[in-house]
């Protein structure tokens, strides 16, 4: 889909995408937290599977459940803050610029 300014018809613009930006971010914080949040859960799950290791292989495998739950949920509030945020861009704000004219603009539905 090309866009043009609706000023001065120009081809040359650019997304500022905020919305994404900060959503994203907002998603990827609050996932981590629920992620370490739940890090006796991860923690548990690992250490049952280092037990066979013994003590290190619990700590090891404890530390490891912890650190794959804050990844997991990072990655997963990180993508519902971007599907947010993509929304916020399209049906809230003026989300694209002029690089020519500076206009801001949202783009008109089709």
């Amino acid at each position: 889909m090309t866009i043009a300014c609706p000023h001065c018809q120009s081809f040359r613009i650019q997304s500022k995408d905020y919305g994404k930006k900060v959503a994203g971010s907002l998603g990827t914080l609050a996932g981590a937290a629920a992620g370490f949040s739940g890090v006796l859960g991860g923690a548990e799950a690992g250490a049952s599977v280092g037990a066979f290791a013994g003590p290190a292989g619990l700590l090891l495998g404890g530390l490891a459940g912890a650190i794959i739950g804050g990844i997991v949920g990072g990655s997963a509030g990180g993508l519902a803050g971007v599907a947010l945020g993509d929304m916020v861009d399209t049906n809230v704000l003026d989300n694209f610029e002029c690089r020519d004219c500076h206009q801001v603009f949202s783009a008109s539905p089709e």
